[in-house]
């Protein structure tokens, strides 16, 4: 079975305190539940993929872990959904880890242990690549994967003379600027991030003008998400607005890669094998993969844990309720 989506990125094992009323103060003990879940871009991409209709051999993980029980978690955690997996285990630094505190009616508050993730090695990273020549390459936290950032220029030019779609997913680089990103733009193809991160990397305090940045840039198609007051979408000269689905929220972790596996699942279903030429979106087209990206994220929060809540059946329920809503009050961005 041909692999249609290799993803490639951090591998972490999230320790999660949801819902709560409150974080303790110094001293003071608070009883709640804790869960341990599989964690990390690539990880949550790969899943939700599955989750949401890929069969397993379709979608491959790639990262890396430690040499620990955690490592083995993620590792058995993966595998449990049949997808293919290429795991680096490294005795260099333990699996990476998470302690998530989120307070009710709050964002997350993030304790992160980079970890493992810092020995993803590129030359790895080609050989899967070569190996699986993969519709979609998608690319997720890049900024915290050591050698893979600082060759990422390389792997996106093998990926495009694959020919592969590239769909790249960052967060604040770990001990470095965005340089390494920003000269590689011109190589990706879809760009998602959230709005702190679209302001970090091009400067522009305005999110329209961050966006229209980010195209001015290279990538073909920005995408900024900006939780529950929605997205913005750069494509072919234009912007677009989209609002959020409304959902009792109980965890927003691991929203932002729920819309990326939503997006891509969408996308594969329009598009197939003929994304080898390029995105060619009309409108229409454009606006329902934004749709269905955001009804995967909105679903993902309702439950703790970053793929828990992520369901086909789920998100084409949301979508029924409430899709032609959200798509009615899309707008263009005046330039």
């Amino acid at each position: 079975m041909p692999v249609n989506v290799t993803c490639v990125g951090i591998m972490v094992v999230d320790f999660i305190a949801a819902d709560l009323q409150k974080v303790s103060s110094p001293g003071e003990v608070t009883f709640t539940p804790v869960g341990m879940y599989i964690g990390g871009h690539a990880a949550n991409v790969s899943i939700d993929l599955v989750k949401l209709g890929l069969k397993g051999g379709e979608v491959s993980s790639v990262g890396a872990v430690g040499e620990d029980l955690l490592g083995d978690f993620v590792e058995r955690s993966l595998n449990s959904f049949g997808m293919v997996t290429h795991l680096i285990r490294t005795s260099k630094a333990d699996t990476s880890k998470d302690l998530i505190l989120v307070v009710r009616g709050e964002d997350r508050r993030f304790h992160f242990d980079v970890g493992a993730n810092l020995y993803l090695e590129p030359e790895f990273v080609k050989g899967v690549l070569k190996s699986e020549r993969p519709t979609i390459l998608y690319g997720g936290a890049v900024g915290l994967l050591g050698q893979f950032d600082e060759k990422l220029l390389e792997v996106l030019k093998m990926a495009k003379e694959l020919g592969c779609l590239t769909f790249l997913d960052p967060i604040r680089p770990y001990s470095k600027g965005w340089d390494f990103l920003v000269g590689a733009a011109p190589l990706i193809d879809i760009f998602h991030c959230n709005n702190l991160e679209a302001s970090e990397i091009t400067g522009k305090k305005e999110l329209r003008d961050a966006v229209k940045e980010l195209v001015n840039l290279g990538v073909k198609m920005a995408v900024v998400s900006m939780g529950d007051k929605g997205l913005l979408a750069a494509y072919e000269g234009e912007i677009y607005s989209m609002p959020a689905f409304k959902v009792d929220a109980i965890d927003p972790t691991g929203a932002g890669d729920a819309f990326c596996a939503g997006f891509i699942k969408k996308l594969l279903d329009l598009k197939g094998k003929t994304l080898s030429e390029g995105i060619k979106l009309d409108e229409n087209q454009l606006l329902e993969v934004l749709a269905y990206g955001e009804a995967a994220g909105a679903v993902c929060v309702t439950a703790p844990g970053t793929t828990t809540a992520v369901d086909k059946v789920r998100v084409e329920e949301l979508l029924k309720e409430q899709g032609e809503k959200v798509l009615s009050k899309v707008e263009k961005v005046k330039k």
